[in-house]
């Protein structure tokens, strides 16, 4: 029997220096010698996923690879987004791009290899286990977010898909934050657009499920909002099958808004959708979880507030009182500079260069292996 991962000839029978070739339950991969694949960890529309031992720094790492990274260009775009992003920021609860696999053939290649910190699961997987989620510990996941998200926020990037299967997760309770794929520079002002297709519907703020498309920094929040409200009772909170199921699910919870919480909907239509909704005063946070923390329900309170403008932000929410007894000064830092990713307009016959030109800046970047910004000092709590 051919076991699940095992060493393998490459596929076009061409051996490259320095390279090795693995099957990974059937998917090729070309990596560096200093890797040797363990197992699969994953797939999807992304690509394949694998533990892998790294020889050289003698970590465990994860490896995910791109197949057929030009074949749709949406596919090459959110890439280059994600390696421009994680090559600019380093924080502890951010996911750490740790190396690249620079491709041997520079006019060729279709595939892309990207090497990360190995994590043992994530948020969604224990959210649905029946392992005790403590007050204490969602307490730690929460304010480990939030420092994340911070940082991030203070580095000018919108996550744009915050959801639990995004939020990674070791046995020592310590959080990163994954998957910036949609990720983008927050506009500089109200003339720049943003897209409408973004974070999975159940962590959809009300300004994207009513169309705006000058929505910033508050639609990560509400997805912060909607995990803390999971950990709290253990299922969506908003597990709307549309966007306007989605939005009767919210106002179900939080009430129908005041006619000054809709300032901010600039189209007619959605205002017009909203008011001709039954009126409901709402079911309060209390009803829904009656054995959370006071404290933290009135920050999620302020989390889930329909009107973006009012919303509370990740750096105000950090000196929340909910937080006081896990709040780490280390973690709860800035960027040092904004990103830059100047993906706007790209030209689908310029993608291939456009990689190839940030995978060799990444690879340099991390061989320098910089020290990620907010180690935790130690803790009585493990955040």
């Amino acid at each position: 029997m051919v076991p699940p991962v095992h060493a393998t000839l490459p596929p076009d029978g061409i051996w490259r220096t320095g390279r090795s070739y693995y099957s990974v339950w059937g998917t090729i991969f070309e990596i560096d010698a200093r890797f040797e694949p363990i197992k699969r960890l994953g797939a999807g529309s992304y690509g394949v996923v694998c533990s892998a031992k790294d020889e050289k720094t003698k970590e465990n790492v994860a490896i995910k690879k791109i197949s057929n990274v030009f074949e749709n260009p949406t596919t090459a775009v959110r890439t280059l987004r994600e390696m421009k992003i994680l090559r600019q920021i380093r924080h502890f609860n951010v996911i750490s791009l740790k190396h690249v696999m620079v491709p041997s053939r520079p006019s060729m290649f279709t595939e892309v290899y990207l090497v990360f910190e190995l994590m043992d699961t994530d948020l969604d997987r224990v959210i649905k286990s029946s392992q005790l989620l403590s007050a204490d510990l969602v307490r730690c996941f929460v304010f480990q977010i939030l420092c994340g998200l911070r940082y991030i926020h203070s580095a000018n990037v919108l996550h744009q898909d915050l959801k639990p299967s995004n939020i990674l997760v070791n046995s020592n309770c310590h959080l990163k934050i994954a998957d910036f794929g949609l990720a983008r520079t927050a506009a500089q002002d109200d003339s720049e657009f943003m897209t409408g297709y973004v974070v999975t519907r159940w962590y959809r703020a009300p300004e994207v499920l009513l169309g705006s498309y000058n929505y910033g920094q508050p639609i990560d929040v509400w997805s912060v909002g909607c995990i803390f409200a999971e950990l709290l009772g253990r299922k969506p909170i908003f597990p709307g099958t549309c966007s306007q199921k989605q939005l009767q699910r919210i106002i179900r919870v939080l009430g129908t808004p005041k006619p000054a919480e809709l300032d901010f909907i600039k189209s007619g239509k959605a205002r017009r959708y909203i008011k001709l909704l039954p009126y409901t005063r709402g079911t309060p946070l209390s009803t829904l979880f009656p054995l959370a923390d006071p404290l933290g329900l009135d920050l999620l309170a302020k989390m889930l507030v329909f009107d973006p403008t009012k919303r509370i932000t990740a750096a105000e929410a950090l000196k929340h009182p909910y937080l006081a007894d896990v709040y780490n000064p280390s973690l709860d830092c800035p960027a040092q500079s904004p990103v830059k990713l100047d993906l706007e307009g790209v030209k689908k016959n310029t993608l291939r260069q456009l990689m190839w030109d940030e995978l060799i800046c990444c690879h340099d970047r991390f061989a320098q292996r910089p020290t990620p910004i907010g180690r935790p000092a130690a803790s009585r709590n493990g955040s």
